[in-house]
């Protein structure tokens, strides 16, 4: 009995270490074979037969060769820094400058927020002495909005509504405003709040009238709109590309003037070799 035992426990344990297959004949039967498998994990030719492609692992850089990496860019920048030739400093500047723009761009594309749907909204009508009222209002009240370099973000509507509660009127007053930049903040002001505009002021003031039948909505800060936060950093990135443009015009026209004081240059050496020749 102990012999049948432990030739019981041999066959488990032999059992055990190999591996068990299985495999489909043709009517869709599973039948298993104990043995070692036809593929392996660690096995590269099989998964090459297979089809399989074997991941193969980046390096990654040490931190000595990524400082060195910098170093070698950093040379090459101050090399053509430095050039004698002036050509070659231009057009490092402008290579520079327009990889800032790309750059700059890019970030601005994930400020750009879909539009909501938009609502059916009737405006109403108002009469020309309707209108000169509501002007004559809001001149005398003092209660306005500001619309600074963050332009018209959701704090700004948010504002106007809590005016619309005790006032029929607010004024919106754009600070640094570009010319003609007062009717494209109205128009958006006029779709996000469905106010309506009674007068633009030279000073780059508008009045906003709430309507007769106007209702305070549930959510005064519309949902397509930025944040404070947000807007002012979308200012910032608008700034730079502004300036960014700038300097590339600047760069493009100084390149444009030195490839032409060159050829002026060339065309004054031509003709007074050719001078010289007609003397000998």
């Amino acid at each position: 009995m102990k012999l049948r035992g432990v030739t019981r426990l041999l066959s488990v344990r032999k059992l055990s270490n190999e591996s068990v297959v299985g495999v489909k004949d043709d009517n869709g039967v599973v039948r298993f074979s104990f043995g070692d498998s036809p593929c392996r994990k660690g096995d590269a030719r099989v998964a090459a037969e297979e089809g399989k492609g074997m991941m193969v692992r980046k390096k990654k850089k040490s931190k000595k060769a990524k400082v060195n990496e910098l170093r070698l860019y950093r040379l090459m920048a101050k090399k053509k820094m430095k050039s004698s030739n002036p050509e070659v400093r231009i057009r490092y500047k402008l290579e520079k400058a327009k990889r800032k723009e790309a750059w700059l761009i890019e970030k601005l594309r994930k400020f750009e927020l879909p539009k909501a749907p938009a609502e059916t909204h009737d405006p109403e009508s108002l009469t020309e002495e309707e209108k000169f009222y509501l002007k004559r209002t809001g001149e005398k009240k003092k209660n306005y909005v500001p619309v600074g370099r963050r332009g018209v973000f959701g704090g700004v509507v948010l504002n106007m509504h809590l005016h619309w509660k005790k006032h029929e009127t607010v004024k919106v007053v754009c600070k640094p405003c570009k010319p003609g930049q007062v009717h494209e903040i109205a128009e958006e002001l006029v779709r996000l709040s469905r106010g309506i505009v009674i007068d633009i002021k030279p000073d780059n003031t508008i009045i906003f009238y709430r309507g007769k039948n106007y209702v305070q909505p549930d959510v005064m800060s519309p949902p397509d709109t930025l944040s404070k936060a947000k807007a002012l950093e979308k200012y910032q990135y608008e700034q730079s590309l502004e300036h960014t443009s700038q300097f590339i015009e600047k760069l493009e026209k100084e390149l444009e003037e030195y490839h032409e004081h060159l050829a002026q240059y060339n065309r004054g050496k031509n003709n007074a070799s050719k001078d010289s020749t007609t003397l000998d």
